[in-house]
């Protein structure tokens, strides 16, 4: 099982892949990614179960990856891991399909709470 992780932030991407074990995740493996671009190209070769991207990055930002998986046809449960959390952006994010947007700083307990019904 696979979980990839798209942020320009080095940091964040470790401090979300050490979220994830905190909260009961250990089990799968964290693919990385710097942007939405790269998450594009890693989610088509690597197929994860579940997708994390930040919503601001260069390149292509999170909005427009969820965008491009849609385009391709794959339909993989997305959410948003971010700094801002709008109403607007809330309401972009569900029309693009995204299941959920946790707001940064998150802890294991708000991971484990939106994860678990999505990853079982």
């Amino acid at each position: 099982m696979k979980i990839l992780v798209a942020d320009d932030s080095r940091v964040m991407r470790q401090i979300v892949s050490r979220t994830l074990r905190q909260a009961g995740f250990s089990g799968y493996e964290v693919v990385e990614a710097a942007d939405g671009k790269e998450g594009l190209d890693r989610t088509i070769e690597h197929k994860p179960d579940l997708v994390l991207s930040d919503w601001n990055m260069p390149e292509m930002n999170g909005i427009q990856f969820l965008n491009g998986l849609r385009n391709e046809g794959i339909n993989i449960p997305f959410g948003f891991v971010t700094s801002e959390s709008t109403s607007e952006m809330r309401k972009t994010a569900e029309e693009a399909g995204a299941l959920f947007l946790i707001t940064k700083p998150f802890t294991a307990d708000t991971f484990r709470e939106i994860l678990d019904p999505i990853l079982g």
